[in-house]
């Protein structure tokens, strides 16, 4: 089965005299998409945008649709990342805005309704603004040390030129406010290796007005992802049939299905639990095991396969760990455990040719 050969893939031109731009053909895009997008073709930032449904396929319609996102995640920043100090000092100013305009009046009393209350710092009070940002600090201090160890290797995410540290700093407000919109998930470790490819790929837009809005877009498309693997970082949801334990099941299922063999030595003989090496491969969608350059290639696949996100993310992997079979059948526990946590380097065309011989409905 690993030995099959590599389908050739379309070249630019084929992308590019495509009949999808003028009216985008959601299906035939998919079909496309998941034999990669070409990089020197510049398509991938609109490309991704329409598959996570944040374009609508109706092309005129992008400049509305476009400027109202960026509006409402402009509004988003404004609501969401504004210090406390400064919530404090904006109702002040309201409160002597309306001491003055009674006072004007000739009452001189301001009604008690309109006095700042538990807005200092020391308040413990569960509506003060300061009790919800010494609450929220934990979680903010955890993706800033996420972030600096984002993709230490890349320029784009971690040199000393400012344009690194502006995108770090996009990545931190990204996070936070998607933790502040989404209290029940609020911020999981590893979301930032997530976020990472839609950042970069929408900042390096050719068009320059869209990457001056990379933040925007990709806060929005970040969203989308993750409502597909949202059960996958609840923690409530671990050990439920839709949380990450089941996912992971299903994994081995697929495996079991497909190479009987290599399941049973992996886990009856070896002993090596899927859980050691496919909750990161799970979680962090493969962001992890391979160069940068091959993730966004098999991110193609895993947005634009019409079986959908989940399901392809577990036919990759299953064929992960098909092309190293006869390592594997060969290893104990601790080969076979180092060799998944540091997957070796692999052909991805060949990858997702061997997870696309897998295709068909996943065991539940």
């Amino acid at each position: 089965m690993a030995d099959g050969a590599t389908p050739r893939r379309k070249s630019v031109p084929d992308w590019l005299n495509s009949p999808i731009w003028k009216v985008v053909d959601l299906a035939e895009l998919r079909r496309l998409a998941c034999q990669g997008v070409p990089d020197a073709a510049r398509l991938r930032p609109v490309v991704w945008k329409l598959l996570l449904g944040y374009l609508p396929t109706d092309r005129a319609l992008w400049p509305y649709e476009l400027e109202k996102k960026r509006s409402q995640y402009s509004a988003f920043k404004d609501e969401l990342l504004v210090n406390p100090s400064e919530v404090t000092r904006r109702m002040e100013e309201m409160t002597v805005s309306k001491r003055e305009k009674h006072d004007a009046e000739g009452t001189g009393v301001l009604p008690r309704a309109e006095i700042v209350r538990d807005e200092h710092p020391l308040s413990l009070g569960k509506t003060s603004v300061w009790n919800q940002y010494f609450q929220e600090s934990e979680i903010i201090e955890q993706i800033d040390r996420d972030v600096k160890r984002t993709h230490p290797e890349m320029q784009f995410f971690n040199g000393d030129a400012s344009d690194s540290l502006s995108n770090q700093e996009s990545l931190k407000r990204i996070l936070t406010i998607f933790a502040k919109l989404n209290p029940g998930i609020r911020y999981v470790q590893g979301m930032n290796e997530v976020l990472a490819p839609l950042l970069y790929v929408f900042k390096n837009d050719s068009d320059e007005n869209h990457a001056a809005s990379a933040e925007a877009d990709a806060f929005f498309c970040f969203v989308e992802l993750l409502s597909g693997f949202r059960d996958n970082f609840c923690k409530q949801l671990d050990n439920s049939v839709v949380g990450i334990r089941s996912t992971i099941t299903r994994l081995s299922q697929l495996l079991k299905r497909h190479d009987e063999e290599l399941w049973r030595h992996l886990e009856v003989v070896t002993k090596v639990n899927p859980q050691f090496y496919a909750f990161r491969w799970i979680t962090l969608l493969l962001t992890q095991e391979f160069k940068f350059s091959d993730c966004l290639h098999l991110w193609d696949t895993l947005l634009g396969d019409p079986e959908g996100p989940q399901a392809t993310l577990l036919r990759i992997c299953c064929a992960m760990l098909i092309l190293v079979r006869r390592r594997l059948l060969a290893g104990d526990f601790t080969a076979n455990l180092k060799l998944l946590q540091s997957y070796p380097p692999t052909n991805i065309d060949h990858l997702l040719h061997i997870a696309n011989k897998l295709r068909g409905q996943l065991p539940y």
